[in-house]
Order: C-alpha cells, then sequence, then structure tokens
C-alpha cells in the first residue's frame, strides 16, 4: 500500500509556494476566465465549434511564476513532472504526447508506462533532457529554485499552483489552449462544473442546524483549515469544518477535535504507516478518548481516495461528489 509520507511532503510544500493566483494569458485568444459561481447556479457554457476554438500560435501565457512564455506551435513532447497534471494531459486525449511523468503518477493506468523524470520537488534535469520536450509543466511541488534551473537548460516550463477548485478549472483552460485542445478543455470543466452543481444543489436546502460538523484527515496527524481546496470541497459538499479556524495544513489537536466532536470522519484511504504497519482508519479509531466521538460511535468514519483527494487535479469534482455522499447518504446517491 502506498505511504503517508508522499501525500503529506507534497500537500505541506504546497503552503510554502508563493502565487498562488490564477494564471493569465497574453495572446488575443485568451481564455474567459471560469466563473466564481462554483455552485452551479448559471449553466455551464457549451463548447464553440472546434474550428472556432482552434489555438492561434504564437501564443503567449503568463504562468504561476509570472513568467512569459511564447508557444509557436503546439508542443509535441511533454514532460509532466506533477501527478494532478499528468491528469489533466490525459483528459485532454494528449497521451501521445506525454514522454515523461514524475515517480508518483499513476493515473490513468497509461501513465505507469510513461518514463520517470524523478520526483514533484526537485525531477532529475538530465531524465528530462533525455527526453528534449517542448514543453515540461510543474505542479504546486516543484520548487522555484528548480524551475528556474530548467529553464536555464532552455526548457519550456509552465508551473500551475492552483488553491481552490477555480484554479483548478482555469489550469485545465490554459494547458487546453497551449497544446490547441481548447474544447477538450471546455468540455472536461463544463463535466467539472456539472459535479459541482449536483452536489451543490443536493446540499442547498440544509438548514445551519443539520449541517454536519466534518474532520479530514488527509495524513496521519494532519488536518486541513481555511484557505485550502480541500477545506472548499467540505464547504461545496454541505459540511462544516472543525479546523476552519486555522489556515492551511496543520498538524491535528486531538484533544480539540475531541472536544469539537464531529459528525463525520474523512481521511484518506490506502495508506498504511511504515512504522506500525496500521491503516490510517485504525491510528484514528484507536486514539485515546476517541471512541467516544460521535462520528467513531456512530460509525461516521469514510475514506476517500487519496489520489482523488490530494490531487487538483480533473478528478476534484468526483472527489467532491464522493466526499458528499459521505458525508449526507441520503442526499447523494
Amino acid at each position: 500500500m502506498k505511504r503517508f509520507k508522499f501525500l503529506l511532503l507534497s500537500l505541506l510544500t504546497a503552503v510554502s509556494l508563493a502565487g498562488c493566483g490564477g494564471v493569465g494569458n497574453t495572446n488575443q485568444n485568451s481564455q474567459a476566465p471560469v466563473t466564481d459561481e462554483l455552485s452551479g447556479g448559471a449553466s455551464a457554457t457549451q463548447p464553440a465549434d472546434k474550428s472556432e476554438k482552434a489555438t492561434t500560435y504564437p501564443i503567449t501565457i503568463k504562468d504561476a511564476t509570472g513568467q512569459d512564455i511564447t508557444f509557436t506551435q503546439a508542443p509535441e513532447k511533454i514532460v509532466s513532472a506533477s501527478p494532478a497534471e499528468t491528469e489533466i494531459l490525459f483528459a485532454l486525449g494528449l497521451g501521445d504526447k506525454v514522454v515523461g511523468v514524475s515517480d508518483y503518477d499513476d493515473y490513468p493506468e497509461e501513465a505507469k508506462t510513461k518514463p520517470k523524470v524523478g520526483g514533484v520537488l526537485s525531477p532529475n534535469e538530465e531524465a528530462i533532457l533525455s527526453q528534449s520536450p517542448d514543453l515540461v509543466i510543474g505542479g504546486i511541488s516543484m520548487k522555484k529554485e528548480v524551475v528556474a534551473k530548467l529553464r536555464s537548460l532552455d526548457l519550456k516550463v509552465v508551473t500551475v499552483r492552483p488553491k481552490v477548485v477555480q484554479d483548478v478549472m482555469e489550469d485545465i483552460l490554459l494547458i487546453g489552449q497551449i497544446t490547441d485542445r481548447q474544447v477538450q478543455a471546455e468540455e472536461l470543466v463544463s463535466r467539472m462544473k456539472e459535479d459541482i452543481r449536483k452536489v451543490t444543489e443536493a446540499v442547498q436546502s440544509l438548514k445551519p442546524e443539520e449541517k454536519k460538523k466534518v474532520y479530514l484527515e488527509f495524513s496521519a496527524g494532519w488536518t486541513v483549515g481555511k484557505g485550502e481546496f480541500l477545506d472548499e470541497l467540505i464547504n461545496l459538499a454541505g459540511g462544516i469544518n472543525i479546523a476552519a479556524d486555522t489556515e492551511g495544513w496543520n498538524p491535528i489537536s486531538e484533544e480539540k477535535i475531541l472536544k469539537e466532536d464531529p459528525d463525520v470522519i474523512l481521511y484518506a484511504k490506502g495508506f498504511t504507516d511504515e512504522k506500525t504497519g496500521e491503516t490510517l482508519e485504525q491510528t484514528i479509531r484507536k486514539r485515546n478518548g476517541w471512541d467516544k466521538m460521535k462520528a467513531i460511535r456512530e460509525n461516521q468514519v469514510a475514506g476517500l481516495d487519496h489520489n482523488v483527494l490530494s490531487r487538483p487535479g480533473p478528478r476534484i469534482t468526483e472527489g467532491l461528489y464522493e466526499m458528499a455522499k459521505a458525508i449526507y447518504p441520503d442526499r447523494l446517491k
């Protein structure tokens, strides 16, 4: 089974990254920003005819580091150093263009067959150069100094650093524009917005007193406060994050969580502790006094796929749906 370490490392690294706003575009074909209304109140815009959405090159975009990057044609050889962005590329039908992925890329299945280029924090420069890519994509965990070094090697590096669901959708549109997959990108974003609409409509009639208190543990001993996409997912799912009085990723206080007495406990499934061999659920259930907690007494403890939960990619709204179903099983089937 997977270990706790990578998920914790990736998410905590994201905290230290500065500049996390949406990426911009200076080409005349720039995408309109994704609407702030994630509740799905407005119907998703239908993608235009493919001929009307073909990218016109050259195109200059601004990535999350503020760097202007010009493309004279659609990239033919792409290295992705981030699992979330690899998922985006495959979802846009670009699997045949992907010539390298990080050591942790495992979805879709085809990603496992691609050459590995090292970790998400500091990928192997020689492994990347050996693929002669015309685009390298880095995610939330890639260090700024690594980006600078790769660019010094004449590699075209685009970084994305999504903090909320809207950022993820804007990144998808940006990658679609760079790669001349705008129609596919808009279709994907429309499906994601539909997922959000289904969830928000299902929980919108909840009265304040009906909303459930939720505790989320994404890695052993760690939870998430406001300002991060996992907190946003809890809110969109109609839950109340009991750690919302904190910001970012935080070590837990077992006593505080016991005092808050959550109605539901969510955790990242698929992990075992390296030392004890325990699953995260076992670790949670055996903590001192937690057996008196409402969520554990009533067996409202649910595991969610750790990849879907932790990766700000195209499956993030699937994670939202599964989260909402775990919190309010009577409202989502």
